[in-house]
C-alpha cells in the first residue's frame, strides 16, 4: 500500500470513529444547559474581590447573583440584559458600595474599585438600567423598593420571599435558605439624620437575617448559592433532604465566612451536590488561569469530593439538569 493511500485510509477510519463517537454521546443542545459566567475583576483569573455571577436559564432568563464590586456598573459589556438581581446580604462587597471601572485594572489581589456607588449602590444602579426584579428576603425588600424609587426605577420590582416560600420569576423557582453572617446597611448607604446618628454611634441598621438562595432552573438543575455563611444544620435538612440541590456555589474565604475545610465538610457532608463552584476566596486563587499552590481554593478542591469547578472571569461554564458540566469547565 501507498503511503498516501494508507494516509487517506486511516483518515477516514479516523473520521468514521468521530462520528461513531458523536452518534454514542450527542452534545447537550444549547436550549438544555443553564450558563453560569463569573464577572470578575480580571479576564480569566479568579481574584480576591470576586463575587458576581451571572446565571442564564435555557429559557434566557438572566439572574445576576450578588454583584458587588467587580461588575462595572450597568454599562458593563459582560453583563448584557440583567431580568433578576439576587442579593444575599446587605455589606458592600455584595451588594456594590463601589466598584471597578473597567477590568484587568490594578492586580488580581487588590483590584482597582474606584468607583464610588454610594449611596444607592452598584446593584441599584444595574436594576434601574435592566428594569430588573431585586428578589431577596428577611426585611431587605422594603430597602430595596425605596432605592428603586429614589433612583428612578419601580419599587414594585423589589421583590419578597422568605424562608420556605417560593417565587417562579421568568420561569426559574427562587427560594431562600438561612445563612449565618450580619446583615447590616452600612450608613453610607442611608442619608438624612438616621444615617447620622448610626455613623456616630458605630452600628448598622439591621434588615433581618442574611440568606442563601435555592434556584430551581427550568431544565430541572437545582442549585444552591450559600452566601456568606457559617456551617448550618439546615445545609442538610433543607438544602438536601428538602431541595436536593446538585450544584452548589459556596463561599470558602474564612474569617468572614467558612473556610475551606470547613466549606468541604459542608459540601461533602451536609448539601453533598454533584459538584460545586467555590466562591468568596478573598485572595488571588489563579495566576494564568491556574489554580495557585498554598490557596484557600487549593486546599478545597483538594479536601472536596466532588468536581470543583474554578470561577474564571468571563469563561461561561454549562451545566445540564443533572449537573454535569457539559462546556466551559475546567
Amino acid at each position: 500500500m501507498s503511503q498516501g493511500l494508507f494516509r487517506s485510509t486511516v483518515a477516514m477510519a479516523g473520521a468514521s470513529a468521530c462520528l461513531l463517537l458523536g452518534a454514542a454521546l450527542p452534545a447537550v443542545a444549547d436550549d438544555h444547559v443553564v450558563k453560569v459566567t463569573p464577572l470578575g475583576s480580571h479576564d480569566g483569573e479568579f481574584c480576591s474581590r470576586d463575587r458576581a455571577l451571572v446565571f442564564e436559564d435555557p429559557n434566557g432568563t438572566r439572574i445576576l447573583y450578588d454583584a458587588g464590586r467587580t461588575v462595572a456598573g450597568p454599562d458593563d459589556p459582560r453583563l448584557g440584559k440583567v431580568d433578576i438581581i439576587l442579593v444575599s446580604h446587605m455589606h458592600g462587597d455584595h451588594i456594590g458600595d463601589q466598584r471597578i471601572s473597567k477590568t484587568n485594572q490594578g492586580t488580581c489581589a487588590s483590584p482597582a474599585t474606584d468607583v464610588s456607588t454610594l449611596p444607592q449602590s452598584n446593584t441599584i444602579d444595574i436594576a434601574v438600567q435592566n428594569n430588573a426584579k431585586i428578589v431577596t428576603g428577611s426585611e431587605m425588600p422594603a430597602f430595596f423598593a425605596a432605592k428603586l424609587k429614589n433612583a428612578g426605577g419601580d419599587p414594585a420590582n423589589s421583590m419578597l420571599v422568605r424562608f420556605g416560600g417560593e417565587r417562579e420569576v421568568g420561569g426559574v423557582a427562587i427560594t431562600t435558605v438561612p445563612a449565618v453572617h450580619s446583615n447590616g446597611v452600612s450608613p453610607a448607604f442611608l442619608t438624612g439624620p438616621l444615617a447620622e446618628h448610626l455613623k456616630a454611634a458605630g452600628v448598622a441598621a439591621s434588615v433581618g437575617p442574611p440568606t442563601g438562595y435555592v434556584l430551581e432552573f427550568s431544565n430541572g438543575l437545582v442549585v444552591y448559592l450559600s452566601g456568606d455563611t457559617g456551617i448550618t444544620a439546615e445545609q442538610e435538612l433543607v438544602v438536601k433532604d428538602h431541595y436536593k440541590a446538585e450544584l452548589a456555589v459556596m463561599n470558602i474565604g474564612d474569617t468572614y465566612t467558612t473556610g475551606p475545610t470547613q466549606a468541604a465538610y459542608v459540601i461533602n457532608d451536609l448539601v453533598q451536590p454533584k459538584a460545586v463552584i467555590p466562591s468568596h476566596a478573598n485572595e488571588p486563587a489563579t495566576s494564568g488561569g491556574k489554580v495557585q499552590e498554598g490557596t484557600r481554593t487549593a486546599l478545597f478542591q483538594a479536601s472536596v469530593k466532588v468536581p470543583v469547578y474554578v470561577p474564571l472571569s468571563g469563561r461561561t461554564m454549562a451545566f445540564d439538569g443533572s449537573a454535569s458540566c457539559v462546556s466551559g469547565c475546567q
